[in-house]
């Protein structure tokens, strides 16, 4: 039975870390020293920039569960900085994986990092507020920011796809760790936001005590009905007032994403464009898109 508890242990782990990894396969740019994207000359992670009239909202990219500030967003920051947007991310959450693997450690701690990083953002450029962008568990702990570290006061316009604020089965692996009582091995080899993520959680509860959007800023939700990873899919949709949400295949119906092709689909891309600046959206332009249900 011991060696059965591991090797569940370490398959439930590869699952929750590798199928949330962002763009993993990807090349990675030079570092900076903070461990994030540092590349001036394409605007990502460039503290001299500063804001322009039309896109005054620096957009800070909050990364998935095991995925990290550079690999998540390979294809999204380019198009943001390209738009004209002042971009920036960051690895949080880093544990005993250090900056290869983020997002591990307990969200709420997580979410008074991600506070402090938007501090920065708004001191070197200037803004009032940022807009923030973020994938899987990166909507999650912008969430919980949002809700109780004050974020809604200094946040526009909040947008993410992949979106889990309920929690999820991952495939009932999540349920079969309970079953065996696993689940209380997570936080002992550092990923903390694994049990967050169970339904049920602390965490979870106090999320969604109330509405988890708030009001002031405004909040975008985009799901995939092919998402393996956040299941239901449901649990990436919210209601209030202030609330856009988004199933992919409503928008298109020749695009079946799963979790991890939404950080590279074009037309989340073009969804997080109009959802950032509406009064200049161009018509979504949807073509066949697949990445065979990843």
């Amino acid at each position: 039975m011991g060696k059965l508890r591991t090797f569940l242990t370490a398959a439930l782990l590869s699952a929750l870390v590798t199928t949330t990894a962002g763009t993993a396969a990807a090349a990675t740019p030079a570092m900076s020293p903070t461990g994030s994207a540092g590349s001036s000359s394409s605007g990502w992670n460039d503290w001299s920039c500063r804001p322009s009239a039309a896109h005054p909202e620096p957009v800070v990219l909050v990364h998935g569960l095991g995925a990290n500030g550079v690999d998540n967003f390979l294809t999204l920051a380019p198009t943001l900085t390209a738009a004209g947007y002042c971009v920036y991310s960051q690895t949080y959450g880093k544990t005993v994986l250090g900056g290869l693997a983020g997002g591990l450690a307990p969200m709420a701690d997580s979410a008074a990092e991600l506070g402090r990083f938007v501090d920065r953002v708004r001191a070197a450029t200037g803004a009032a507020k940022v807009d923030i962008v973020g994938h899987s568990e990166g909507t999650t702990v912008p969430a919980y920011y949002l809700k109780y570290l004050g974020g809604a006061a200094v946040v526009d316009d909040f947008v993410g796809f992949g979106s889990n604020f309920r929690g999820t089965t991952l495939n009932g692996l999540a349920s079969l760790a309970a079953a065996l009582k696993l689940d209380g091995l997570l936080t002992g080899v550092g990923c903390a936001a694994c049990s967050d993520y169970l339904p049920g959680s602390a965490f979870l509860a106090k999320l969604n005590d109330g509405p988890v959007a708030v009001p002031g800023p405004t909040y975008t939700s985009i799901v995939s009905r092919f998402d393996t990873v956040v299941t239901p899919y449901t649990s990436g949709l919210l209601t209030g007032p202030n609330v856009t949400n988004i199933v992919l295949q409503d928008a298109c119906g020749l695009d079946s994403a799963g979790h991890l092709g939404l950080a590279v689909d074009p037309h989340v891309a073009q969804l997080v464009l109009t959802r950032l600046d509406p009064e200049h959206a161009a018509p979504l332009r949807c073509r066949f898109f697949t990445t065979l249900g990843i």
